[in-house]
């Protein structure tokens, strides 16, 4: 060319970055500012600023805010806008702030940019009261001041300013927008309101894979997996688009209950569609298979993935932990530590629970002390828990209390309940009546301390103060949980509870386990009656 103006070299720049070389479009700035020949403006400094987007580019945004501001620019809105987007994209989120309030004028761009930077940030808080305050002036909210304002009430749980927000959405004209729509749904189910979810996703005109991800999610992560399912079921039906993240979040609802067999389903889908090559994919299928009883086609899968991240490998020794198999578990943290796989907190939480379960008390310890040591990861109440099991499993209740005791948190529900487990497992109700005091204080309205500490009672054939526990958990009003028993057959998982007649081959089921009950007894089979509770009728006691 032989004649080169600003506009030639924005374009040339804005090339560069658009194609992510940063780097080259720092070079033709500067070669740009040599030449003298062109002076920069507005829409230079807003290009390269909006190619400073991570972390490592913040030196980048700083040179070009001196920049701004030596050129006389600091009062230009756009200029600005893009400061402050660039400085949240780069994790700086104090100098967005504070090209924000030293701010002329603001334009609806300008504090959308700072709602979305603070919500991205995690500071949720902020991003709401930020955008409160918005509503008190002259700017008004767009479509994606209303996104993050609703990301921010996820964040929070904030059910009661997700609902007035959910108002002035469909007041504003944008409760169409399916953008809008997947945030609500995400935003509702997040606070528990599965309702609310429901009917604007039963209401929406249409629907896509984002929408009905979310909406799956949230059915899973509130406890309802049937009719997570069903909704998965309705996305293959309805012919919409099944991704690796909807794979991935209904492998994630799968638990012991959860149908095998559907799970195998879902492997074949992924077969099917080529997203075996996504690591999340694959660590769900592990989870799952382990989940459902099948440790086999676990390692199966973990052995055929390309690809392994410390998800992975936590997800197999998870397997291996959960199954009993603690050895194997520890052997597979050292084939992870020879990968240079760096390890992380739920690694060591695996570990623990593994070593719990085959008394490797000293190694349990030394996992501990290494988390802290060699990776600078802090222990969480869920570590201390396992560490209390583990030397209550090992009979060093004094031991466990003594940990508990020198704990740098305070103790919560999880480590008193380890405490009291361990209790119930070694019978012993001394202990066992201290851990029974602590936990009542922490959760009163759980049941699991009554119904342990009348295991203890029941073991050491005390049954007065087994009835007396059994009486205090009336009086207060907590109500046992039902156990149940479940098993797989052609696909379809049958489920029993106790004296349950309502299954339609109850009284064929009840026959054949006594018959095989006799069957036990006479190969030298003895119940362990340590744990079953008894219950006084008005003649003699009665075990059920």
């Amino acid at each position: 060319m032989p004649l080169r103006d600003t506009v030639s070299w924005n374009t040339l720049i804005s090339g560069c970055l658009t194609d992510g070389q940063l780097v080259g479009g720092l070079g033709l700035f500067r070669r740009m500012q040599e030449m003298g020949i062109c002076w920069i403006d507005k829409a230079t400094l807003t290009t390269i600023l909006s190619g400073c987007d991570r972390p490592q580019y913040c030196y980048v945004t700083e040179m070009m805010h001196g920049i701004v501001v030596r050129g006389g620019y600091d009062r230009e809105i756009p200029v600005g806008n893009a400061l402050i987007t660039s400085y949240f994209r780069c994790g700086s989120s104090d100098s967005g702030m504070r090209v924000f309030n030293r701010m002329y004028e603001r334009n609806v761009i300008t504090w959308t940019a700072v709602v979305t930077g603070l919500v991205q940030g995690e500071l949720y808080e902020d991003g709401l009261k930020l955008f409160v305050e918005m509503r008190r002036g002259a700017a008004e909210p767009n479509l994606f001041t209303y996104l993050s304002s609703i990301m921010a009430c996820s964040g929070l749980h904030a059910l009661r300013a997700g609902d007035q927000i959910h108002g002035l959405v469909w007041k504003s004209g944008f409760r169409s927008d399916m953008r809008i729509e997947s945030a609500l749904m995400d935003m509702y189910s997040k606070c528990g309101s599965l309702d609310d979810a429901w009917i604007i996703f039963e209401s929406a005109e249409l629907l896509d894979e984002v929408s009905t991800t979310v909406i799956l999610v949230g059915f899973a992560h509130n406890g309802l997996q049937e009719e997570a399912v069903q909704i998965f079921v309705k996305m293959l039906r309805a012919g919409i688009e099944v991704d690796s993240n909807v794979v991935s979040a209904v492998l994630g609802i799968f638990g012991v209950d959860t149908s095998l067999g559907l799970g195998k389903q879902i492997h074949s889908l992924v077969i099917k569609r080529s997203l075996g090559f996504e690591p999340f994919v694959g660590n769900g299928l592990i989870n799952m298979y382990s989940k459902c009883g099948d440790l086999q086609d676990s390692v199966k899968v973990f052995n055929r993935m390309p690809l392994k991240n410390s998800v992975s490998w936590n997800s197999i020794i998870a397997a291996f932990a959960r199954h009993g198999d603690g050895l194997t578990a520890l052997k597979l943290y050292e084939q992870m530590r020879f990968q240079d796989v760096k390890p992380t907190d739920v690694t060591f939480l695996s570990l623990l629970h593994a070593c719990s379960h085959v008394g490797l008390v000293e190694k349990g310890m030394e996992f501990l002390d290494s988390m802290r040591r060699d990776f600078g990861l802090v222990p969480r109440t869920e570590h201390y828990a396992c560490v209390v099991d583990m030397l209550g499993r090992a009979g060093l209740l004094g031991e466990a209390k003594r940990f508990i005791e020198g704990l740098p948190v305070k103790p919560d529900i999880l480590i008193w309940q380890a405490l009291l487990g361990a209790c119930s497992i070694r019978g012993d109700s001394r202990m066992g009546k201290f851990a029974f005091e602590q936990l009542v204080l922490a959760s009163p309205e759980n049941p699991v301390p009554y119904v342990l500490m009348a295991n203890i009672f029941s073991s050491e054939r005390n049954w007065r103060e087994r009835a007396s526990a059994m009486k205090r958990m009336k009086e207060v009003g907590v109500a046992k949980e039902t156990g149940i028993s479940w098993i797989e057959i052609e696909k379809k998982v049958h489920s029993f509870v106790v004296y349950d007649r309502m299954h339609p081959q109850s009284e064929t089921v009840i026959r054949v386990s006594r018959e095989l009950f006799l069957l036990m007894t006479d190969e030298g089979y003895v119940p362990d009656k340590r744990f079953i509770l008894y219950y006084l009728d008005q003649n003699a006691h009665r075990v059920e």
